[in-house]
């Protein structure tokens, strides 16, 4: 009885934790916009209602054709349950996100503060919502074909390994280009890095770690015993460091492509922008790790 309470509780935090992962995914770009941020904060009660039951009417339809859980069919009493936490999940996510930005501080008024959190929570709520659909549909078919296919090199092991380590490595740079590369040119990138504190850049990185080891390692979008046996960077630990290097690499480089970064810029700019445009950058490595 208790192994299997144990196993009902462990399913349940999986669903919960893919249901962060797609709202992270699908929220985080809306994150990063000052337009976003302004609106939310002059919004009035009744608009902010509105809002909200609007974006509880477009969950409940997307969870009737999806969901962020593995149930294929759900009831309507379950499917306005399951709307109900998703949009809860959203908007937790949604304001862990506007504190880790420092959009919203201990000064910052209820009411501004609420309205910065709705508006945010629209995108992170639908990401709930669509977190199966964008993050594991034909993952594991295309992998099992993937594996079938390819072939075998028993005399060379450490060259498939290698490869494998290649291919995460790749899929990791083009995940994170594709979340953060239409962020990198915006003017949200410096303002956010001059309101945070050189310190708090540290709960920062924290977070682009935790993120992308609870995507693909503790979501249960990705198999762990089959991720350990991929290339060479067997330890979770590992391979969240060295994404998080990629993302770190991939930020800067982006940065100087548009131009938002020169040679001189002093350094603090440099490390506070590169660390805040990683945030994206590492979940959407994630991400990409994930879909291979």
């Amino acid at each position: 009885m208790r192994a299997a309470t144990v196993n009902i509780w462990r399913e349940e935090l999986k669903a919960v934790l893919r249901g962060a992962a797609g709202s992270f995914l699908f929220g985080i770009p809306l994150l990063y916009t000052v337009e976003v941020w302004s609106i939310g904060s002059a919004a009035q009660s009744p608009l902010l209602l509105a809002v909200l039951g609007t974006t509880f009417i477009v969950v409940l339809l997307l969870t009737e054709i999806e969901g962020f859980r593995r149930t294929l069919t759900l009831h309507p009493i379950e499917a306005i349950l399951e709307s109900i936490e998703a949009l809860g999940i959203g908007l937790v996510c949604a304001a862990i996100a506007l504190v880790l930005l420092r959009r919203v501080t201990l000064e910052t008024p209820l009411s501004e503060a609420l309205g910065k959190l709705i508006f945010e929570g629209v995108p992170f709520s639908i990401g709930v919502a669509l977190a199966r659909s964008i993050l594991s549909r034909d993952r594991l078919e295309n992998r099992t074909r993937r594996t079938i296919n390819r072939p075998r090199l028993l005399a060379a092991p450490s060259l498939s390994s290698l490869r494998d380590t290649l291919v995460d490595f790749d899929a990791t740079l083009i995940g994170a280009i594709l979340i953060a590369f239409s962020i990198a040119p915006t003017e949200e990138i410096p303002i956010l890095a001059a309101d945070i504190p050189p310190l708090w850049l540290l709960w920062l990185m924290a977070a682009s770690l935790l993120f992308s080891y609870g995507i693909v390692f503790a979501s249960g979008f990705s198999d762990r015993s089959d991720r350990r046996q991929r290339g060479l960077l067997i330890s979770p630990t590992t391979e969240t460091l060295v994404a998080y290097l990629v993302a770190l690499l991939a930020s800067i480089t982006m940065l100087v492509f548009f131009q938002q970064l020169t040679l001189q810029d002093p350094w603090q700019e440099w490390l506070g922008d590169t660390i805040v445009l990683a945030l994206p950058a590492a979940i959407g490595g994630a991400a990409g790790r994930i879909l291979i």
